[in-house]
């Protein structure tokens, strides 16, 4: 062991041999010695410092570089959110376009409808007016025939009578200037007859004729009825298939959605208005319960257009953002809510129609606006810059109500937004993808 040091020591000595450092000054001259020990510690000092500056010099390079490229990743992901956005937004006003559209061909189509039941009302009453006029045609018709047989009868035997020098029963013999009066007065009125016989006929055949005209006349309209009919039900059909869809996606029952909107809004009239039926006792036609049908089946996607309102299914954020945290465990914790970052002073929008339950500062939240919504709804929106709605007051799905910021524990500017049913936290996002396709 003593030869190991030993050893070590002539090394050092002849790595760093002693040395004398003069410190002159005008009155006296002094030195300092420094030894090999000395030497080898201030040497080692100095390796470590120069070889920590260049790897501290590398880190921050690497790091810059690195930085470099997380910047330009982020650009590049603010650019796809960004396009996707624009085109969500062009998808979003073409569905409205489309839906307009086709409430205004609906409201058209229902005008049609209704001419065309009033066409039909009337050709019926027609038709029922022209069939009693053409029984009445018949059965005087038929009375005149009657007559003309009965006074041709008796004609004949008149004349074979007067022909054979008899005389008419319980009556004195008439001259003959008479009986040719008669004869003459009783041939004018067949004739008469049968002229009004002929007339007749042919007003019966006219009417007939007539009949049958108007009969086509309602085939073609019923026809048309139907075409109309079963376009709009396809209509109603695929409408109502996208709603039906974005409320079972969030895993709402429908019928108990209905159900609560309908007994807050159970007044009618207006186009939706239900067809009357008939109060005496006749049974409804086809139509007017096809009509029926179709105006239930409107009235259920009015009711949907208002519980849409009143669940939280829009986007708090309407400008470009980028999602930097989703729902869900995250460090241990569990996130309750989906992180959406974006400038300071991004304006924030209530995502459902409701009552602000709380607008302040709260904990770790910050600056946060909490909205109490129907159906055991509520959204919160935190770490806001400023807030531009007051604790019970009703804002509409749409509505401004705060600024994004960076307030409370938060480490830039972004909005933390949550949804929560009955006290309980729920993915925000469930309830915005369930939208896209139809908002």
């Amino acid at each position: 062991m003593i030869r190991h040091v030993s050893k070590i020591s002539r090394l050092v000595e002849r790595r760093f041999p002693e040395k004398r450092l003069f410190l002159r000054s005008e009155t006296e001259t002094r030195f300092v010695r420094l030894g090999p020990y000395t030497q080898l510690t201030a040497w080692t000092g100095v390796s470590l410092f120069v070889g920590w500056s260049i790897f501290a010099s590398a880190v921050l390079f690497m790091d810059s570089i690195g930085s470099g490229s997380i910047r330009e990743q982020a650009k590049r992901e603010q650019a796809l959110y960004e396009q996707r956005l624009n085109q969500l937004s062009g998808e979003r006003d073409l569905r409205a376009s489309e839906a307009l559209q086709a409430q205004e061909r609906f409201n058209s189509a229902l005008e049609q409808i209704s001419r065309m039941q009033v066409m039909l009302l009337e050709s019926e009453d027609r038709r029922k007016e022209l069939e009693k006029g053409i029984d009445v045609i018949q059965a005087t018709l038929r009375r005149t025939i009657r007559e003309r047989d009965a006074a041709r009868h008796e004609a004949e035997a008149l004349t074979a009578r007067l022909a054979d020098g008899g005389a008419l029963p319980d009556a004195p013999v008439a001259p003959d200037g008479d009986v040719a009066s008669t004869v003459d007065f009783l041939a004018a009125a067949l004739e008469a007859t049968a002229t009004q016989r002929d007339r007749d006929l042919e007003l019966a055949a006219k009417a007939e004729n007539y009949a049958k005209e108007l009969e086509l006349e309602r085939q073609l309209l019923l026809e048309k009825n139907d075409r109309i009919f079963a376009q709009l039900e396809d209509a109603v059909s695929l409408s109502l298939a996208p709603l039906d869809k974005m409320f079972e996606a969030v895993g709402l029952s429908a019928d108990n959605i209905l159900n609560t909107v309908r007994q807050g809004y159970s007044g009618q009239g207006g186009p939706l208005t239900p067809l009357r039926l008939s109060t005496r006792g006749e049974e409804p036609d086809p139509d007017s319960l096809r009509a029926n049908a179709i105006l239930a089946r409107l009235d259920k996607i009015n009711l949907y257009r208002i519980a849409a309102e009143k669940v939280p299914f829009a986007l708090p954020v309407k400008a470009s953002y980028r999602q930097t945290s989703k729902f869900g465990p995250r460090g241990g914790r569990m996130h309750e809510g989906v992180d959406m970052a974006a400038p300071i002073g991004t304006p924030l929008y209530a995502t459902a129609d409701g009552v602000v339950k709380f607008a302040g500062r709260k904990n770790g939240y910050g600056l946060i606006v909490i909205i109490k919504h129907d159906f055991g709804f509520e959204t919160r929106y935190a770490h806001q810059s400023r807030l531009r709605v007051k604790t019970g007051q009703r804002v509409s799905r749409g509505e401004r109500i705060g600024d994004m910021g960076n307030t409370g524990r938060s480490t830039g500017s972004h909005v933390h937004y949550e949804v929560r049913r009955n006290g309980k936290p729920v993915n925000p996002t469930t309830f915005i993808k369930a939208a896209r396709n139809v908002f």
